[in-house]
């Protein structure tokens, strides 16, 4: 699975951005697919995912400001970023998770990554 995430941006506080992961080579309805961030200094985390079977999860530190959905006809998922916050300025990155584990929130866990795409949110 090749990936592309796009989508990031310089935005202020309170403001949105939505992320995009376009794949090739395999359908992301199959798999688990998931955004994660890594902030200098930091793990990378999960902050969004989902399932082959539609279903979503969330950090808590997203939840309720962050909605994953995917398209399937164009083969990407977009991750909607509401009410951004400083603490949100990271790189995100999507990842496929093709062997069904259940270790999801855990970077290892994936098999396929995109190459990132820079999010800041100015205060």
């Amino acid at each position: 699975v090749q990936l592309q995430a796009f989508g990031g941006g310089l935005v202020q506080a309170g403001g949105s951005l939505r992320l995009s992961c376009a794949a090739s080579g395999r359908p992301l309805r199959s798999y688990t697919v998931a955004w994660f961030r890594q902030a200098p200094g930091k793990e990378r985390e999960v902050v969004a995912g989902m399932r082959w079977s539609g279903s979503t999860f969330y950090s808590d530190s997203v939840k309720g400001r962050f909605t994953m959905s995917r398209d399937n006809a164009k083969n990407t998922v977009h991750l909607q970023m509401n009410s951004l916050k400083p603490e949100d300025t990271a790189v995100y990155f999507c990842g496929v998770e093709i062997q069904r584990s259940v270790a999801l929130w855990t970077a290892t866990s994936y098999d396929f990554w995109g190459q990132g795409t820079l999010v800041t949110v100015s205060s």
